[in-house]
């Protein structure tokens, strides 16, 4: 398994591209750092080895284990996610963050009588966060039920971060509910105009629901902000391509 040792990995296995200065000590604040900077920018499996350091150095960092199982579960490594949220909980058992993180892996594998169940679970611990609503809100969805927009609503009420209605964008993308998609990722665009990874989402969002000047103004911001930026580029040159006349198509398609 790809993940199988994901926290204990030595220093010589480790990429390091995404990692300078390694030989000077870091602290946890560090490492969680700049696994927050790099989830901003959809870089997923960066922040997931980020995270991954920050508890190497603190192994009681609940922060780190919730995100250390949300980034496996964008990554689509969903019973790596299971696997270590329930290795997290066998630590924090009442950890009501840790048991919405396993409830969504488990969601997307499909066992959603269990996920409920998590999910209960977790909505009745003490606090509150916008993650645990924006799982419930998963299951709604994945459920087709209507109440998924009072959770990812709940959500936004529960934490003002403009990650917050961007990764509930990208639950619904992948439900392919992308008119509400659309509307979380431009929440969040509006909530931070300078992150190209909102912009990046947003323009995929209007590109799905055939809004193609939107995507293409959305994804040339994105550009803007992050100019290598790979998927955006890749998006635009789909959307900007020329389009055949149907009649020219068909000549070519007959051979004429």
């Amino acid at each position: 398994m790809r993940f199988d040792k994901l926290e204990f990995e030595s220093p010589e296995n480790r990429p390091t591209q995404a990692e300078p200065e390694l030989r000077v000590e870091r602290d946890e604040k560090h490492w969680m750092g700049l696994a927050d900077t790099n989830r901003r920018g959809g870089n997923y499996e960066t922040a997931l080895r980020f995270y991954s350091r920050a508890l190497e150095v603190n192994k009681a960092l609940v922060p780190a284990w919730v995100g250390q199982v949300q980034m496996l579960i964008q990554l689509a490594e969903y019973p790596q996610a299971s696997l270590w949220s329930q290795k997290a909980l066998e630590l924090f058992p009442s950890n009501g963050d840790l048991m919405a993180g396993q409830a969504q892996a488990e969601c997307r594998m499909g066992n959603l009588k269990q996920a409920y169940a998590l999910s209960d679970g977790a909505l009745r611990q003490r606090g509150e966060s916008a993650y645990r609503w924006q799982v419930r809100g998963e299951l709604m969805v994945a459920g087709k039920q209507r109440t998924d927009r009072h959770c990812f609503d709940k959500a936004q009420l529960a934490e003002s971060d403009w990650l917050v209605p961007l990764e509930s964008a990208l639950i619904c993308l992948f439900y392919k509910v992308y008119s509400q998609a659309q509307q979380r990722a431009q929440a969040a665009a509006e909530k931070a105009p300078d992150a190209y990874y909102a912009w990046y989402v947003l323009g995929v969002c209007q590109a799905k629901l055939g809004f193609d000047t939107s995507a293409i103004g959305s994804l040339r911001r994105c550009l803007e902000l992050c100019p290598r930026h790979a998927d955006a580029l890749s998006r635009l040159a789909e959307i900007e391509q020329p389009r055949w006349p149907f009649a020219q198509l068909w000549g070519r398609f007959m051979g004429r």
